[in-house]
């Protein structure tokens, strides 16, 4: 029976039923593995296969790999497919191609040269699979071959439209694998021009390419502002009848308006044309007249595409920010959309209304609808439109309304959901400490949040509330009393326990004249808590303890008793053990007047930007308006507090010095709250850098020895590193942070590593938003596979702009070094030096002599020689000063052995390295990365 022609491909069609009908896997593979049999006797025997069988045959191998199973063979019989001239068979072996043909495949070329002659060809079908092909693979072999045909194709007056539409999908595609595909001069005008194109599609297409273009290089295509303000113009003032291929229930070219109104988001309002601006004014007034029209259908849809277009105008209106009565407008529709009953409507209405806020021309029309913003946070099902109420009520909070929206805040946390509570309690301290003109509304405040929910207040809360007691005299009785009478609840959270240690410790002689607050109430007071808290407070409690004898003279003996018992304990806790033994001895051998100088109030600490916004920005990078006016910093309270065996002014030098330490804006350089490790080293090298808008960092050797630490930082950006590596692979994490108080603009970090090195060493790259936000960390992934030994290290170019100035470059060297990749090999003595004396070869040896850079530190060196990645061989070298290590480093195309020695010389202050290993380039990377660092 002939086979069934045409595209039904009966026989694929039975094949796939009978997968479908198989009982079991093992029945699933037999009837694969089956059907893999037939097809390879078919590609191999002698006679000669149409091209309907062998589409048919291509279909099955392809369903067969969507199945999850590899295919090996059927590649050659694709790439016919493409010189077919039959779409159905043309199609499926570009299918085929774009699915299962890698990119270092053997049948490349001949596969790009099938591709350049389909773009070659007068049949636009043919074209537009070659593009669709070339965007699938998008590599960059592809960008590379066809970067010149494919622009040619877009500008040219002679290419259809739809093969221009297909050409601006396909090269924003390759753009975006190689940002030099796209030529400039004389090219940026004609692709602007593209937003004048009659056809709807070609414009879209080339809006959505502008817009990747402009991002990379805004200067240079600021051009297409006007055209497509024009374009945009026509769009909203046409009814739907005019532009009916591209109306979309009843909303003219609801997909273009919003692409549009988001490239015009890349520019500042044109200031240069006023026609221009206008124009603009008048196509965003006209959208948001059409917003308050009777819906034209009843349908979802025709509302989802009205209001997508609605809310990017509002979004550009915001971008803008220089039209009140626009602004305006948008806040009142914005308003409306509040009590409506789609959930997605009022989200999105909360989230723009966030923006509005912050201008000063729509800021009290937010004001407005601080009710319903209220109601929404209490009442709304939904938890994530809750949190949106509350963002906008710390957005519009001012003096005027600051207490209402805190108490407001302060109700709901009892009842907030818990994934919130934490932020909701930054915000609550953070708008207290803002708009307070009574500071003691500001501790009844935070004791409320520690009341409310203490779990979810941070150090940086209750460090912050002791600061400004500490600074401002007026308010430290008061909020001695207030934390004394808070204490007395039969229920007192831990962290109400620690700063009413701190405060009574240091004012509770402001409220001992009160019989119900004298000294011996208040020490029974807080030791009643004692046995409730952890460590770190029992500590801390200790300390307030030894402030009392020099506060209250007369409990001296009792506060005496409760040391030399905690003395004399078998505490499980040694520091808790000491410190009592140690604030003992001070309160017996210290004389009055030493007591006093040693525990005297603490000094009020310097003025800088309160920690908690830094927290808050870190936790909704890009959410957090500035706040300006909230100023100081976090210091470490309880170790100032502690360490009162030592005077006031090393009191105050200390914690000068630990807040400088802790205003570290990224968090890097303490552990995360699992205490799962440290991601950045505290003591983590610093590249050095310099001057002008270019710094080239070139000190790697740092790295050598670990793994983790601070890579890069100046005053605008901080750069961490955390990395990991098994066998020939390895996975870094780069954190970004921006330092300052406004945005990095453009930020694009990019790998610089040869093509040639690439094959010893592939890095791969994830790519980063282009805006890195003030105060907020972002990461980019890097995963690296060693295939061959190489020397040196790929590093990595960013650049970026801040406030719109010179562009800044920053060229950093990635711990990438070779020895990333050694695994750590045990060995006896005899095993080493065997392998030692028949690595003894000129070609395999490689020995330097150098100066100790300090006094010799043999644990250091010893420290650093783990680091390096070889196993520390113990026990194996006569000498005991020696240090021998063995190692095996790990690469795709085989795994080389090496061996160290290194040998101190006490008298010379000299060392000796000596490196063996069975490859000599290997050999001499290894003793350079090792040379002089010890």
């Amino acid at each position: 029976m002939a086979p069934v022609r045409g595209d039904g491909m009966r026989g694929l069609a039975v094949f796939i039923s009978d997968i479908r009908n198989c009982k079991s896997k093992e029945a699933e593979i037999k009837r694969i593995n089956k059907e893999l049999a037939n097809i390879r006797s078919k590609f191999k025997g002698d006679k000669t296969l149409d091209g309907y069988q062998k589409k048919k045959y291509v279909c099955k191998l392809l369903f067969i790999f969507l199945l999850g199973h590899d295919i090996d063979f059927g590649h050659m019989e694709a790439v016919n497919l493409l010189s077919s001239n039959k779409y159905s068979e043309k199609q499926i072996g570009y299918l085929f191609i774009s699915v299962l043909v890698n990119t270092n495949s053997d049948l490349i070329k001949l596969i790009i040269q099938s591709i350049k002659n389909d773009l070659q060809s007068r049949n636009p079908i043919h074209v537009n699979l070659a593009l669709q092909c070339i965007a699938n693979i998008g590599s960059q072999d592809m960008a590379e071959a066809f970067s010149n045909e494919i622009p040619k194709l877009l500008v040219s007056g002679d290419t259809m439209d739809v093969v221009k539409q297909s050409a601006a999908l396909c090269l924003l595609r390759l753009f975006r694998t190689c940002p030099e595909i796209i030529p400039g001069g004389e090219w940026t005008s004609r692709i602007i021009h593209l937003l004048n194109d009659q056809h709807m599609g070609v414009v879209t297409a080339a809006t959505s390419l502008i817009d990747a273009l402009v991002k990379k290089n805004p200067e240079e295509y600021k051009g297409c502002v006007s055209l497509a303000v024009s374009r945009l113009s026509r769009i909203v003032t046409a009814s739907y009848t005019d532009l009916q291929d591209y109306t979309y229930y009843f909303v003219p070219a609801p997909w273009l308006s919003v692409k549009l109104l988001r490239l015009l988001q890349n520019y500042n309002p044109p200031t240069e044309d006023p026609g221009v601006r206008g124009r603009l004014n008048e196509c965003l007034e006209t959208i948001l007249n059409k917003a308050q029209e009777p819906p034209k259908s009843k349908k979802v849809q025709h509302s989802n595409a009205k209001n997508a277009v609605l809310f990017e105008a509002i979004n550009l209106i915001i971008h803008n920010d220089s039209e009140a009565s626009l602004l305006v407008r948008a806040c009142n529709q914005l308003g409306q959309f509040l009590s409506n009953r789609e959930t997605n409507l009022r989200y999105l209405a909360l989230e723009s209304m966030c923006h509005l806020a912050t201008s000063e021309f729509s800021h009290e029309a937010v004001k407005k609808h601080q009710e319903v913003v209220i109601l929404s946070m209490k009442m709304e099902k939904d938890v994530s439109v809750r949190q949106q109420a509350v963002d906008l009520l710390y957005a519009m909070c001012d003096r005027s309304n600051a207490e209402e929206i805190v108490q407001e805040m302060l109700n709901y946390l009892e009842t907030a959901d818990y994934s919130i509570r934490e932020e909701m309690v930054l915000k609550v301290a953070i708008l207290a400490e803002k708009y307070a003109t009574d500071y003691t509304w500001y501790v009844d405040v935070i004791l409320n949040l520690i009341r409310i929910a203490g779990d979810y207040v941070s150090e940086e809360v209750w460090y912050r509330v002791i600061q400004i007691v500490i600074n401002r005299e007026e308010v430290q009785g008061y909020a001695a009393k207030t934390v004394f009478e808070a204490l007395q609840a039969p229920a007192c959270h831990e962290n109400m326990v620690k700063v009413g240690g701190y405060i009574l410790g240091e004012f509770g002689n402001l409220i001992a004249g009160d019989s119900r607050s004298a000294p011996m109430v208040q020490f029974k007071l807080l030791h009643s808590k004692y046995h409730l808290c952890s460590s770190m407070t029992r500590a801390l409690l200790l300390s307030t303890y030894i402030k009392f004898i020099n506060l209250f003279p007369e409990i001296r003996g009792t506060i005496q008793d409760v040391f030399r018992q905690h003395s004399n304990l078998r505490s499980a806790d040694a520091e808790l053990q000491q410190r009592a033994s140690e604030y003992l001895q001070l309160s017996i051998v210290a004389s009055t007047d030493v007591l006093a100088t040693v525990l005297e109030e603490m000094p009020s600490f310097p003025e800088r930007e309160s920690s908690i916004l830094a927290v808050l920005k870190k936790k909704k990078p890009g959410r957090v308006p500035e706040n300006a006016e909230i100023r100081d910093n976090k210091s470490p309270v309880p170790n100032s507090h502690s360490n009162t065996h030592n005077n006031a002014q090393t009191n105050h030098a200390s914690s000068t010095n630990n807040t400088s330490a802790s205003n570290d804006l990224l968090g890097l350089s303490t552990p995360p709250a699992s205490q799962s490790g440290t991601l950045i080293d505290v003591l983590g090298d610093i590249y050095s850098t310099t001057n002008g808008n270019s710094s080239v960092v070139n000190n790697s050797k740092k790295f050598v020895f670990k793994n983790n630490g601070v890579l890069f930082e100046n005053d605008l950006l901080q750069i961490g590193v955390k990395s990991e590596f098994r066998q020939n692979l390895g996975r870094l994490g780069l954190y970004y942070g921006n330092k300052t108080q406004t945005a990095l603009q453009n930020f694009v970090p990019t790998l610089q590593w040869s093509a040639e090195d690439a094959l010893k060493l592939n890095v791969q790259i994830k790519a980063v938003e282009p805006t890195l936000e003030a105060g907020a960390q972002i990461q980019q992934l890097l995963t690296a596979e060693c295939i061959d030994h190489y020397t040196g290290a790929p590093s990595i170019i960013i650049s970026f702009r801040v406030n719109g100035g010179a562009p800044q470059k920053l060229t950093v060297n990635l711990p990438l070094t070779v020895n990333k990749f050694f695994e750590p090999t045990e060995m006896n003595a005899e095993s080493f030096f065997a392998r030692w004396r028949n690595l003894g070869g000129e070609q395999q040896r490689a020995q330097r002599v150098f100066k100790a850079l300090q006094p010799l530190d043999l644990p250091g060196a010893r420290n650093k020689l783990t680091g390096f990645g070889m196993q520390l061989l113990d026990g194996i070298d006569p000498n005991p000063d020696n240090m021998v290590c063995a190692g095996i480093i790990h690469t795709q195309a085989h795994k080389v052995g090496c061996l160290l020695r290194l040998e101190p010389n006490k008298q010379a202050q000299m060392f000796r390295l000596t490196i063996r290993s069975s490859l000599e380039a290997v050999t001499q990377e290894i003793c350079e990365l090792l040379g002089d660092q010890f």
